[in-house]
This record gives structure tokens, sequence and C-alpha cells, in this order.
């Protein structure tokens, strides 16, 4: 069975399903305690679970991210909020090179199970320091998993799975998807981490969206079918790991790709997957590969600037008539 609820919810219940299931789980961060949360999704978290389990922190990330770290080496499964995407700089050290290498480092004698969470991307005129979308800059943080869900179904069990493993996990929801409902399960729900979805199936043109542009994707499929045209939608639901499998087996239907994130297009999640495409389908390809995604600027503080400059359904569906 399943129910309509937001993504909001759905990370919620992940939260509190997974900190009854497992004593070893605590959360803490920016404002998660009596607060709730910045976007209400540790509401009760506190009152439930207790202060020693669920506690605030001092606006300070690399000191939040690297006790995540000293806890999770002892055993311990810490979830941590930095509130905002864009403060992954602040804890750079601790995140690349502790939480990611401190397994490898050590002969695999340690497991890091901790989850970093927090929101990204452009919501309503909150300026260049607080609308990033940052993922790209993790590629090479081997060790590191890094998962953006789409769908509330996708981040319950996502966020389910990220808690269990044994290695950090970058979990990062974007701030314009926490009220938008979909269908996710009733119980148990788990999305195992670094495998695809293909959220529509089609035979013209590929489309791998990241995030909210999988929304976005989506909604082009629907207006370009009108056209004739059919499109298969991928969602890589991250970038580490990233399913090259699934991508390339859509990539080798249809012969035709375009690569669709909010993100600015140099450096965006797009670039590393269209050079494997090139690397390992070119001989499937029948046009250029497209990108779409934001021009290279800082996001604007101006919400009118904002919603010129973060790619819609219309961007989409231009790039993919270019190339049929």
């Amino acid at each position: 069975m399943t129910r309509e609820i937001s993504m909001g919810q759905a990370i919620h219940e992940a939260l509190f399903e997974e900190m009854e299931r497992d004593d070893t789980v605590f959360f803490f961060g920016e404002d998660v305690g009596e607060a709730g949360g910045v976007f209400g999704e540790t509401q009760g978290m506190q009152q439930k679970f207790g202060a020693k389990r669920v506690f605030d922190t001092p606006i300070a990330e690399s000191m939040i991210v690297g006790a995540a770290v000293g806890a999770a080496i002892t055993g311990l499964r810490p979830i941590v909020e930095l509130q905002f995407a864009d403060f992954v700089s602040v804890a750079m050290d601790e995140i690349y090179n502790k939480a990611a290498k401190w397994r490898y480092m050590h002969g695999g004698l340690f497991t890091v199970p901790l989850v970093i969470f927090a929101a990204e991307g452009a919501a309503g005129g909150a300026g260049p320091e607080h609308s990033q979308c940052p993922e790209a800059l993790f590629y090479s943080a081997f060790g590191l998993q890094v998962v953006t869900p789409s769908t509330p179904a996708d981040a319950k069990g996502l966020l389910k799975s990220a808690i269990r493993s044994d290695n950090p996990v970058l979990f990062l929801e974007h701030k314009a998807l926490a009220n938008t409902s979909g269908e996710v399960p009733s119980g148990e729900h788990l999305v195992p981490l670094g495998v695809a979805d293909v959220k529509r199936s089609g035979s013209d043109v590929t489309i791998v969206a990241w995030s909210n542009m999988v929304l976005r994707a989506l909604e082009a499929a629907s207006e370009l079918a009108a056209d004739g045209i059919s499109v298969e939608v991928v969602d890589p639901r991250g970038i580490n790991p990233l399913d090259m499998d699934t991508i390339l087996a859509s990539v080798r239907k249809t012969g035709r790709v375009v690569l669709a994130h909010e993100a600015a297009v140099t450096g965006g999640p797009a670039s590393e997957v269209l050079a494997r495409i090139t690397e390992q389908a070119w001989d499937w390809l029948q046009s250029p590969v497209k990108r779409v995604g934001a021009p290279d600027i800082p996001m604007p503080q101006s919400i009118a600037l904002e919603q010129r400059v973060v790619p819609g359904t219309s961007d989409i569906v231009a790039a993919v008539k270019e190339i049929i």
C-alpha cells in the first residue's frame, strides 16, 4: 500500500523510524532540536528521543562534521544538519579528507557511518551563498556517497539506506522539493544507494536529470510526447556511486542524450557523465550530447533574476529539439 505525502514528511518518517530502530543513531546540528529544523523536518524528535540524541550546535560546520566523524569511528551512527548545502565549503577538510578517506587510510579497520544532511538549490531569492547545488564538487571524494532524491519515496528510501550504510553519505534535499508530494510505500521502504531509476520509458531521446530537474524533465517529456517525440527520463539519484550501467543502457536504446541539472553548466554533475558517455558510448550516439544547466554566474539574490537563471522545462524541450 502507498499514501501520498510530501518529501519533508517522508524525510521526517525516515528519521523517526531509524532513530526508533537503532539507538546508536543520533542527530545534531543547526536548529534541529527544539526548533525542529529550519524546514521543520525534525519536529518532535527532541521531545521523543531526548536531548542526548537530538541536540543543537553552534553554527560551526567544520566542528559539526568533525565531531560526527569522531562519533562514527567509535561505533555510533550520527546524522548532522548543515542547513544549507553551500556551507559544505566550511567543512571541506572534514568531509573530503576525513569522512571520505578515513576507512581507506586505516585499512578498513574503521567504518564511518555518517549522514551529512543539507538543503540545496534555489528557492525564493536566498542569494549566492544559500542557493547552490554543490554535489559535483564531490565526484573525486572517493569513499563518500552523494545522493540527490527527486521524489518523496526516493527521499525516504535513500535516507534510510544512508543511515544504515557503513560509509559516509552526503544527503542533499532540494529546497524546492520539500513540499512536493508523491506516493510513498507504507511500512518499511529502502532504496539502494548508487542505483539509478528510469522515471519514464522512451525510445527517441534520453534525458538524464538530477534532483528538481527530474520533475522538469518529466514535464518536458509529456510536452514532447504531443509532438511525437518519445523521451526516456533517467534519474541517477546522486553522483556517488554513479550508475553508468543504467544510463548507458538508455543511451544505447535512444542514441540521443540531454543532461539536465540546476547547477551551472561548467563543472556540474553532467560534465562527468558526458565524459563517460563519450568514452563508452560514442558509437551509439546519433547526435551531440546536450547539457542544460544554469549559466556560469553566481545565483542572483533577486527572485526575478533567479527565475531567469534556474533552468526550466522549456530549456529541456529546446535542447531535445536541437538534437532530434
